[in-house]
C-alpha cells in the first residue's frame, strides 16, 4: 500500500469514526412485547433520538402490535417507551421515554444525497448492540410498498445501501459523512442490499402529525395510476416528460364520482406537475381532505379539467 492509499484509508477511518462516536449514544436498542395470533412474542430493533423531550424514531413494523417496550442505550441508560403514534404507509413510529435521554443527533435532508456519497448505518442487528457499518448510496428513488390494514402506499424515494444491515438494525439510523441522519434503516432487500426510509420535507410531515396527533391524516382520491412517458410536443408543451397514467378508478372513490376515467393521462394537481406516484402522494395530505382539486388530464387525445374532492383515507 503506498503513501496515497494509506492517507485516504486514513480519512475514511476518521469519518466513520467520528460518525459512530457521535450517533452511537443517539441509538437505542429496542424490546417490544408484540401481540400475535395466539400469544406475545418479543421483537427487537432499534430508534433514533428525535427529540430532547425524551422521543424516539423507529420504523412502525418494529412496534407493530406493541403499546409499549424498553430502550437501552450505550451509556448504560434504560427507559420505559411508549407508543405516541405509528404509520404504517410510511413505516415510521414516534416513541416516548420515561425518562431523562441523550440529546438527539442532527437530522439532514435525503433530497441532497448522491449515488456514490458514504453513509454510515447505526444500529443494534441480530442483538449487537450499537453496531456500526459503512458503504456508500447505492441507488435513489427506490420504491418500498408499505400497506396498513385498508391501504397501500408506496414509500417514495427510498435510499439503497450497501452498508451491511441485519435483522434489527430496523429502526436505526443511516448517517452522511457529517453524522446527520438522513434515513431511518427499515429493510434487508437482499445480499449487501439495504434500505432505508428517507429524511426529507414529506417525511418530517409525517414526523410533526405522529408528535402532535399521534396519526398521519391522508385524503384519498381513489386512483390507481402507473407512470407514462409524454411524447415529443406533449413533453414541450407541458415542460414535463412523464405523467400518470390511470389503471384504474376505484368503484365509489371521489375520482370517479368527479368523472375520471381509466386511461386518462394525468398531468397534474391544482397546478402541480406529476411525474410519478410519488408526487400524487405529497399532495395527500390533510389539507387536502374535503378540498376542491383541480386535475388536469389528457384523454383521448383533448386536454380536461376534473374537479374533485378527496375524501379521508381511513384505515
Amino acid at each position: 500500500m503506498n503513501a496515497l492509499d494509506s492517507d485516504a484509508l486514513d480519512a475514511y477511518s476518521q469519518i466513520v469514526t467520528g460518525v459512530a462516536d457521535r450517533l452511537t449514544p443517539r441509538v437505542a436498542s429496542l424490546r417490544v412485547r408484540q401481540r400475535r395470533r395466539g400469544g406475545t412474542a418479543e421483537g427487537a430493533g432499534s430508534a433514533v433520538v428525535l427529540t430532547r423531550d425524551g422521543h424516539l424514531l423507529t420504523n412502525a413494523h418494529v412496534i407493530s402490535g406493541a403499546d409499549e417496550g424498553s430502550a437501552a442505550f450505550s451509556d448504560g441508560t434504560t427507559a420505559r417507551i411508549e407508543v405516541v403514534g405509528a404509520d404504517r404507509l410510511s413505516d415510521l413510529a414516534v416513541l416516548r421515554a420515561d425518562r431523562e435521554i441523550p440529546d438527539p443527533p442532527e437530522y439532514g435532508d435525503a433530497d441532497r444525497l448522491r449515488v456514490g456519497n458514504l453513509v454510515v448505518a447505526v444500529g443494534n442487528p441480530l442483538g449487537l448492540a450499537g453496531t456500526v457499518t459503512a458503504g456508500v448510496v447505492s441507488a435513489l428513488g427506490r420504491s418500498l410498498p408499505a400497506q396498513s390494514h385498508t391501504a397501500t402506499r408506496i414509500i417514495e424515494d427510498v435510499i439503497q445501501t450497501d452498508a451491511a444491515l441485519n435483522p434489527g438494525n430496523s429502526g436505526g439510523a443511516l448517517a452522511d459523512s457529517r453524522a446527520r441522519v438522513v434515513g431511518i434503516n427499515t429493510a434487508v432487500a437482499g445480499i449487501g442490499v439495504g434500505l432505508a426510509v428517507p429524511m426529507n420535507s414529506t417525511t418530517q410531515r409525517i414526523i410533526y402529525a405522529l408528535l402532535h396527533d399521534g396519526r398521519v391524516r391522508r385524503a384519498f382520491l381513489g386512483l390507481v395510476t402507473t407512470p407514462a412517458p409524454l411524447q415529443g410536443a406533449l413533453a414541450d408543451r407541458f415542460g414535463q416528460r412523464t405523467a400518470l397514467r390511470v389503471v384504474e378508478v376505484v368503484s365509489g372513490s371521489p375520482a370517479e364520482r368527479a368523472g375520471m376515467q381509466a386511461g386518462d393521462l394525468i398531468l397534474a394537481a391544482d397546478g402541480a406537475p406529476l411525474r410519478d406516484a410519488q408526487s400524487l402522494q405529497r399532495l395527500m395530505f390533510e389539507d387536502a381532505i374535503g378540498r376542491r382539486t383541480e386535475v388536469t388530464a389528457l384523454r383521448n387525445g383533448a386536454l380536461v379539467d376534473v374537479v374533485a374532492t378527496p375524501s379521508e383515507l381511513r384505515d
